[in-house]
């Protein structure tokens, strides 16, 4: 068996998070979303949340984000911690609709820029088509988001992520509603944005092999609430390794992980 490891980034950490814990207050009470989670992330690396439904990987996300205020521990980005959200985290969700419809690609794209009013014309024009053709979508430059499909609203969304060149790209989930051969292609194109970038990423995924494919680490959560179940490197994963032996190996190692019963599983994982 495949042990996970707790790797521990090489160079300073871009954003942490320590002994976080997430509780919401409903109808019926105080209801734990996230329970003592820990991690580091260093300059370039990507770390994926997986787990199963409701574990609150998309919580943990958010809070990162600066949209949730953790019950205790800390959110920081580079040693700062987190009060709120910022210009240093940008978020790409699933959902199509994160365009604003009256504005053209190139105005969307723009528009992070615009609100800082730290850059002039020229240089917003130049960071705006630079992106937009790192995405694939120089000839849509001009189109408006009612005319693109969804794989191409969502590189139009990454774009207008990696034109504010921020500290942290946080995804949730922003395949999970394409089709398969859409999603595979931007997998591709992210894993290829990401060799030739360098960005630091959070990404939530329900996929297993997406989660080995995009992170160099992965981070499992056990169902309700969310505690740290493991961590493994994948790094050493690309798309030449995809499908392969050692590939499906992991697939399956993490996938008994996730799903056998939770005490079984902490129990194999002590005597690793």
């Amino acid at each position: 068996m495949l042990a996970p490891v707790e790797t521990q980034p090489s160079r300073e950490a871009v954003f942490s998070a320590r002994n976080l814990s997430i509780a919401y207050h409903g109808d019926r009470g105080v209801v734990q979303a996230v329970e003592d989670v820990s991690f580091e992330v260093g300059e370039g690396e990507r770390l994926v949340l997986l787990g199963p439904s409701g574990c609150g990987k998309s919580t943990i996300l958010k809070a990162v984000a600066g949209f949730i205020k953790p019950s205790s521990g800390q959110v920081a980005v580079r040693g700062r911690p987190v009060h709120g959200p910022g210009p240093d985290r940008i978020v790409v969700f699933q959902e199509f609709d994160q365009l604003l419809p009256w504005k053209t690609v190139r105005q969307n794209v723009e528009f992070p820029l615009r609100m800082s009013r730290r850059l002039d014309k020229a240089e917003i024009r130049a960071r705006t088509e630079t992106a937009l053709r790192k995405v694939g979508l120089s000839r849509a430059i001009d189109a408006y988001p009612h005319t693109l499909s969804g794989g191409m609203k969502q590189r139009a969304a990454i774009a207008r992520a990696l034109v504010t060149d921020a500290d942290v790209l946080l995804m949730d989930e922003p395949f999970a509603a394409l089709d398969a051969l859409t999603r595979k292609q931007l997998q591709q194109d992210l894993l290829a944005l990401a060799e030739e970038i360098g960005f630091t990423l959070l990404f939530v995924t329900h996929s297993i092999e997406e989660a080995i494919l995009v992170g160099t680490r992965l981070h499992l959560l056990s169902a309700h609430p969310g505690r740290t179940i493991a961590t493994f490197d994948t790094r050493e994963f690309g798309w030449e390794q995809y499908g392969n032996r050692r590939f499906e190996k992991v697939s399956s190692e993490v996938h008994d992980l996730l799903f056998k019963p939770q005490a079984q599983a902490g129990k194999e994982l002590a005597h690793v």
